[in-house]
């Protein structure tokens, strides 16, 4: 018996998503007195890595046939490995892949899925897991009936504890499925910072009155090493790019900081970055409702604040180097 987790990869690197699913697993593993596998897909140069996260063995499934992410492929291969490895519980990143594979998997195996999930679960009596529900304004507590479960787990949920594990990393060959829809090939719209990824997110709205003003977001954003971001009329009329939306029509994030500048705080843009670490508002009106989510807040012009941030940050930037 074991947990199995899906570690996802981007351009050959484990995906931090995929990492803090492994920590997750590995926890998991622990507390049931199991072990931790790891499945992996296409080539991946850092597998290793997964041991200092807790994974003790990790399944690579090196074919071709997985290069262009297919969900129903991948669900296949994680079925194998499920099999093989007499998995009781698969955990999955709450991400694109976890969100499209996870679903198809509970179908392939008749097994319990809790999406979102934000805390290792309750073994004491049952199998229970703890998600946030209502866009993140209320949790509820689920209970997984099925042999074997599965759960997908919200970026930043829980303390990643770090170990000295080495993997036994082993080729693991699966026969794959033929598909009704084939993907031909995956084109990336951006090379930029992951916003999903991102520890770090800058982001603007209205307050800023034009797409001719972006360039002190983008320079603070880039003095911290941080995704930039905005709310939905900006995408809506072509300030920026769609892929920046975050909020419940948007990308949902969970950054450890976000800065939310010049952004009202309506609650559909609340509903995607409420489960940032720390908030920081800044708005020229005291009364903005943003205000009440934020850890902290300054009130005050976008046009006078950003700039002296960004000379700020530079200057600690200098002095600690």
């Amino acid at each position: 018996m074991s947990v199995l987790i899906y570690a996802d990869s981007n351009n050959g690197t484990l995906t931090k998503n995929a990492l803090e699913a492994a920590n997750y697993g590995a926890q998991l593993a622990k507390k049931i007195g199991s072990s931790a596998t790891a499945v992996i897909t296409g080539n991946v140069s850092d597998a290793a890595l997964l041991g200092k996260y807790g994974v003790s063995k990790v399944l690579h499934a090196n074919n071709g046939d997985l290069d262009n992410f297919d969900p129903q492929k991948l669900a296949q291969v994680i079925a194998e490995a499920a099999k093989a490895e007499n998995a009781t519980v698969i955990v999955f990143a709450h991400d694109y892949s976890g969100k499209a594979v996870a679903p198809r998997l509970a179908a392939k195996l008749d097994a319990g899925l809790v999406s979102g999930a934000i805390a290792l679960p309750n073994t004491d009596a049952g199998f229970t897991v703890k998600k946030a529900v209502f866009s993140g304004k209320a949790f509820a507590e689920v209970e997984v009936l099925t042999s074997v479960k599965i759960i997908s787990v919200l970026p930043n949920s829980i303390e990643k504890i770090e170990n000295n594990t080495t993997p036994e990393i082993v080729n693991f060959a699966v026969e794959l499925p033929t598909t009704r829809l084939k993907v031909k090939e995956i084109k990336k719209e951006s090379t930029e910072l992951s916003l999903t990824e991102a520890d770090l997110v800058v982001s603007a709205g209205r307050g800023l009155k034009g797409p001719e003003n972006w360039g002190m977001i983008e320079e603070l954003a880039t003095v911290l090493g941080a995704a930039t971001a905005c709310s939905r009329p900006v995408a809506d009329i072509g300030w920026r790019p769609h892929h920046e939306h975050v909020g419940q029509t948007g990308l949902a994030i969970r950054p450890n900081l976000y800065f939310a500048i010049g952004i009202s705080g309506a609650i559909q843009h609340l509903a995607g970055v409420n489960g940032s670490k720390v908030i920081v508002v800044i708005n020229t009106d005291a009364e903005a409702p943003f205000f009440k989510a934020a850890d902290y807040g300054i009130v005050g012009d976008a046009f006078d604040v950003v700039p002296k941030l960004v000379e700020a940050f530079k200057k600690f930037k200098a002095a600690s180097n």
